[in-house]
Parts: structure tokens; C-alpha cells; sequence
């Protein structure tokens, strides 16, 4: 799932903490293959996801993210489970990925309960993530300002008493005036990711969000 020009071969590792945190939770076994069990040969074989799901937020963004999503986690399913069923756990945290894999499990009729795991927060409300160890100490102060640009757009969102057009537009600029560089800044349903529209109820929605802090690419969102 990681572009040419991505960081695949610097990207955070804690595989002693992760163990670590595993064993305590009552792990028995770890399945952790390395690049080179997973891709003996080069992969040419590929899974498409659907273009209307897949292409839009982070798929324009980054280009093929999901067809290399879909392929690694079907190769990955295939080497786990067999002819038994099973649940796997996707945070909410990359909220169209998690779409991706429920729709390709249910098109596929894969005997697989998908379930999603809640966004694991920092005390000030940043979500964690393997990325947020390239923050200096000063973009992770700043980091959290992410999270809450999402919590004022859905806000305004709800309160707008008519046209919403210029609440994405004036959140990426408030974004881009702490020295940001956001991706996106948008309100859309969660049945499909579309865009919202007033006659969407709350309850309904979600804001998503990527922005480039420093060097380092943050993404979020929240429900409402």
C-alpha cells in the first residue's frame, strides 16, 4: 500500500513494544510475516477496489493506496484463515480504508466479521498513530490542531442555518494559516463518502481530514 516515493523502509516500527503489548493483553500466537513472505515475487496480481469508493479523499491523493490495501489485506486473509471464519479489527482512525475492507469482504462473501476499533486518543484529543514519532516537540503541540479543526467544521456544520458551501473552503484556510498544508477538509456520509448535503441528518455524517504537518502527512475524523 505504500507509494514508490513513500516511506516504507523508514516507517516507525515498535516490534518489541508491540509484543510487548500483546502478551499482556493475553496473546497467544503472533502472525508477523516479513515483506519477503508476503512477496516471494513481485506482486502482478492485483485487487481493484471500487473506483467510486476508492479514488475519491485519499485515493486521489495517493494514487493506487487502495489497490495495494486490497491486495495486501486479501493475501493477508487467504495466509490466516483458511476454510474457517474469523473477526479482524481495522481502526477507525483511516475511515475509508476501513470501508474498502468491508466492502471487499462483503463482495467477496469472505467469512470474516470486520470489526471497528474506536480511535485511540492522546490526553489533548490527537490521534495516535505510528507517524505522529517523525513530530518534533513542537509540530506535536501543534499536531492536535487537527483534531480540532474537524470538531469546529462539524459544528459549524450542524449550526449553519443554510448554505454550508464555504465551511470546507474556510477550514483548510485556517488550517493553512497555522502553516499547514491540508489535503482535504470535508464533510461527507458515512454510507458511502459521498458529499454531505443539508438533507442529511446528524448522526449520519463524518469530517475527515489530512494535512501535511512539517514533513509529516496526519489524518483524522469524526463522526457526528
Amino acid at each position: 500500500q505504500f507509494l514508490p516515493h513513500e516511506d516504507f523502509d523508514s516507517y516507525p516500527r515498535t516490534w518489541e513494544a508491540d509484543c510487548a503489548q500483546l502478551q499482556a493483553a493475553g496473546c497467544d500466537v503472533l502472525f508477523a510475516p516479513r515483506e519477503a513472505d508476503l512477496y516471494p515475487q513481485p506482486q502482478t496480481f492485483k485487487l481493484h477496489p471500487d473506483p467510486q469508493l476508492a479514488d475519491m479523499l485519499e485515493g486521489h491523493f495517493r494514487p493506487g493506496f487502495f489497490v495495494g490495501v486490497s491486495t495486501v489485506v486479501m493475501k493477508l486473509f487467504a495466509c490466516v484463515l483458511g476454510a474457517s471464519s474469523g473477526t479482524a479489527v481495522f481502526g477507525k482512525k483511516d475511515y475509508q480504508q476501513l470501508m474498502v475492507i468491508r466492502h471487499m469482504v462483503q463482495q467477496f462473501a469472505l467469512p470474516i466479521d470486520v470489526v471497528a476499533g474506536a480511535t485511540s486518543r492522546a490526553a489533548d484529543g490527537l490521534a495516535l498513530s505510528s507517524r505522529n514519532g517523525y513530530l518534533s516537540p513542537q509540530e506535536r503541540q501543534e499536531a492536535v490542531a487537527l483534531s480540532q479543526a474537524l470538531k469546529q467544521l462539524a459544528q459549524q456544520w450542524l449550526n449553519a442555518p443554510g448554505d454550508r458551501s464555504l465551511l470546507e473552503p474556510q477550514a483548510l484556510n485556517a488550517l493553512r494559516a497555522r502553516g499547514w498544508a491540508p489535503d482535504y477538509l470535508t464533510v461527507r456520509r458515512r454510507a458511502d463518502l459521498q458529499p454531505a448535503t443539508a438533507d442529511d441528518a446528524a448522526g449520519t455524517l463524518v469530517a475527515l481530514g489530512a494535512a501535511r504537518l512539517g514533513s509529516t502527512r496526519l489524518i483524522d475524523n469524526l463522526e457526528f
